[in-house]
């Protein structure tokens, strides 16, 4: 059994103090849904340490507002803005397509969170299209740009992974009722298995995957959730909302975007700083088992070619 990980850092830790002393110059970096919440904070982190950071957002213009401030408040000119709608497989491939050289940092934070039942046009359930497929495309279409210096992606998954697996006999919820939390808890699974299976393909590469949970945050996120209901829902599973500010937020997904602390680290979940412990019934914290299957990973990643 590998050796668990801690950090210094803890659930308090802001992205700022978890970079701080890291010298990014140099390196390039892509954070995806990066105009508002976790994401900017994401990316301003990586800005002041010097890294050349792309927004890779659906609002264009919210992106440029973003990279403005990023700019003013880090003095770093090398923020970028680039269109993505990852539940739009021409989008995504555009994206790639029109990436040069190498990348160092992927960050796939954006995410859409229990929405009325909605499908792409392919017939796919939204959630687990844009958070899953639309970032899986993405890193595999980027895997040349990954692989050329040793790069390092980074999975925003969450606590909510806890509530449902990935099941593989009706993803899109074609034979049973649409439920939002459990299609918002699956395709959070699903970017966990990502991380394990990526890990395992691509260490030959030096490319290292993480997946991680930021948090309770009040973001866009949960735009199509009255906060009275967030925390109805987790109180039903015995915990109580511990909030966190955005810049704490961000901090576990700046820890393994760019700390020394994670060299070498691959195919793990990480909460509040620290590799997460195994999950005990009646918490809200720990990873599944269900989330670090190897074989279920596998699986996952054959359904998701079949789906590029």
């Amino acid at each position: 059994m590998d050796e668990h990980i801690d950090t210094p850092f803890t659930a308090e830790s802001t992205a700022a103090e978890v970079v701080a002393g890291v010298d990014l110059t140099g390196r390039r970096a892509v954070v995806t849904g990066a105009a508002s919440g976790i994401g900017v904070e994401t990316a301003r982190a990586l800005a002041g340490a010097g890294a050349a950071v792309t927004l890779a957002v659906r609002d264009v213009d919210a992106g440029r507002s973003a990279a403005a401030d990023i700019t003013a408040t880090t003095g770093n000119k090398q923020v970028h803005v680039a269109p993505l709608d990852l539940a739009d497989r021409a989008s995504v491939a555009a994206f790639t397509s029109a990436w040069d050289g190498p990348l160092h940092i992927l960050v796939n934070n954006a995410g859409v969170m229990a929405p009325p039942e909605t499908r792409t046009p392919e017939g796919w359930e939204l959630q687990f299209a844009t958070n899953h497929l639309g970032h899986f495309a993405l890193a595999n279409g980027l895997h040349r740009a990954l692989a050329a210096e040793g790069a390092r992606v980074v999975a925003v998954s969450s606590a909510s992974h806890l509530m449902a697996p990935v099941v593989f006999e009706d993803i899109h919820f074609r034979e049973r009722a649409y439920d939002r939390w459990l299609a918002y808890g699956q395709s959070k699974s699903a970017n966990i298995l990502f991380a394990v299976e990526a890990a395992a393909r691509w260490a030959a590469d030096g490319i290292t995957v993480n997946a991680l949970m930021p948090g309770v945050i009040m973001t866009n996120l949960q735009r199509h959730v009255p906060p009275r209901e967030l925390e109805e829902l987790l109180v039903q599973v015995g915990t109580t909302i511990h909030w966190k500010t955005v810049e704490q937020g961000a901090a576990t997904s700046v820890l393994l975007a760019a700390s020394p602390l994670l060299e070498g680290v691959s195919g793990r979940y990480f909460e509040d700083c620290g590799e997460a412990v195994p999950y005990r019934e009646g918490l809200l914290h720990g990873v599944a088992a269900h989330a670090l299957d190897p074989e279920a990973a596998a699986r996952l990643w054959k359904v998701s070619e079949e789906a590029r």
